[in-house]
């Protein structure tokens, strides 16, 4: 097999590799038990991200152009993140932020990048100072920060004989970087890679920026080509950083099978973007606004798409990563999904060049429980995204608005009758089914609910992948 790795002049570097070789010896991993041995001073608490500890000088950064000022180690202590933060997250020792809940982009990359985080603490950046010796626990289930830097101690176990299941325990992968690392750990496959992280990391520029460059106002001109060095033709510029991007994911885990989902950036996220004030309306609620499905196929966005697609078909057909599953997320009706797929078709990324592909879609919208038949008759399968699921059927902002965000969660039974109801309608029809939103990760009893069901697959935070994978052994004992 070949993949293909980037180099900064911009060319393309073939390199050979025997990924079932690394594979084969891959059943072992290493799982750490974090314990605070010293009881300290509560200054915040909130949500809490992944189950490690970390001590660090607290750093207060409202604008991430501020990272200079960010020291590698500290502690990150802001309002909130987006894309626009990575590169200070990556170098931080712990993240804290006043807003967002375990589906923020705070709580997503810090999950990847192994980083303890507590979010949605409301007050952090009001009741902690710069240069405060601060210790963020996150082994509970509440994210505390305490006052100075407390003694802990980390326990080591040997999983390698960790048992098999039934059900396939998959990943969530968003940052291509943690990839390989994270394909240690036994799993079947990543059950969900995002292409907004490669696109927001990687890229940083809108595609119809690069697309409209000719047209392109001078200072954004200027910001262009100096992100796009070595790349004289902009458009192939997104085409490869994105597939190489997917590549490092696809070839991390092959050959078990990783579903890459297609962007699924909302306007506000899209407008963070280089260039992207000049494309994108700005939306009341961008959560049920343009985005997903009904992007790819409108006159406005479809050129974007193309690179999209272009970008898989390197993946798939020059670096031969056949284990590459495409989704379609935030797909509304049936016909939004038959027009994707003609686009799909036109652009040759298609089953009958590509034999083994596979071509999923979201179950997000409780419309495609209702009509999921019809959604399978085009699909291959759905994978749930039980945060947009549960958004949907209970009108609740995923985005989290404190005053709701305590009234019911994805345990809700009109939400487990839905995913009840579109598992057993995907069964009968011998498709794939799984689920890859962030409710197995977080709701133990909730994994219980999946695996009564039948569901084939439960795609996990990687952070909790271990113990998840005892628990479901245990159910299926049952």
């Amino acid at each position: 097999m070949e993949w293909a790795k980037d180099g900064s002049d911009g060319k393309l570097y073939i390199i050979q590799a025997r990924p079932e070789t690394i594979h084969a010896e891959r059943n072992f991993s290493i799982i750490r038990e974090y314990i605070r041995e010293e009881s300290g001073v509560e200054i915040v608490k909130g949500s809490s991200v992944g189950n490690k500890i970390s001590t660090g000088k607290a750093r207060i950064i409202f604008d991430p152009k501020d990272i200079t000022s960010f020291e590698e180690g500290e502690v990150l202590i802001t309002r909130m993140t987006d894309p626009d933060w990575e590169p200070i997250m990556k170098i931080a020792s712990a993240i804290v932020t006043d807003q967002g809940g375990r589906t923020s982009h705070a709580a997503i990359v810090s999950r990847e990048l192994g980083i303890p985080a507590i979010v949605g603490c409301k007050n952090a950046t009001a009741k902690i100072k710069t240069g405060d010796p601060v210790t963020v626990d996150c082994s509970g289930e509440e994210g505390i920060v305490f006052q100075g830097e407390l003694k802990f101690k980390v326990a080591e176990k040997n999983v390698k004989n960790l048992p098999e299941t039934k059900t396939h325990i998959m990943m969530n992968i968003a940052t291509p970087e943690t990839a390989f690392e994270k394909s240690f750990l036994p799993n079947k496959g990543v059950g969900l890679a995002r292409e907004e992280f490669i696109i927001a990391s990687d890229i940083g520029i809108h595609p119809l920026t690069l697309i409209n460059y000719a047209s392109l106002p001078k200072d954004i001109k200027d910001s262009v080509d100096g992100k796009t060095a070595g790349f004289p033709n902009k458009r192939q510029f997104y085409i490869d950083r994105l597939a190489y991007g997917i590549a490092k994911i696809s070839a991390s885990f092959y050959p078990n099978p990783v579903i890459v989902r297609f962007s699924d950036f909302k306007t506000n996220e899209y407008r963070s973007l280089l260039g992207g004030s000049l494309y994108e309306p700005v939306e009341e609620n961008p959560m049920i606004g343009f985005r997903g499905a009904s992007r790819y196929y409108s006159n406005d966005f479809a050129p974007a798409f193309m690179l999209e697609i272009e970008a898989l078909k390197k993946v798939i057909g020059e670096m031969g990563l056949t284990n590459t599953a495409v989704m379609v997320p935030f797909c509304r009706t049936p016909e939004e999904g038959r027009r994707v797929l003609k686009l799909l078709e036109t652009q040759g990324l298609t089953k009958k060049r590509y034999k083994d592909l596979k071509i999923y879609v979201m179950c997000e919208i409780p419309a495609n429980v209702i009509l999921a038949d019809k959604f399978l008759d085009i699909f291959d399968g759905m994978s749930i995204g039980s945060n947009d699921l549960t958004q949907l059927t209970l009108g609740i902002d995923r985005d989290g608005n404190e005053k709701i965000k305590g009234i019911a969660n994805e345990n809700d039974p009109a939400v487990k009758e839905l995913i009840s109801q579109v598992i057993r309608k995907c069964k009968a029809r011998g498709k794939y089914i799984g689920i890859c939103g962030q409710a197995p990760s977080d709701y133990p009893d909730f994994v219980e609910f999946l695996i009564k069901e039948g569901i084939d697959s439960i795609s996990l935070n990687p952070d909790t992948l271990v113990q998840t994978t005892l628990a479901v052994h245990k159910l299926e004992q049952k």
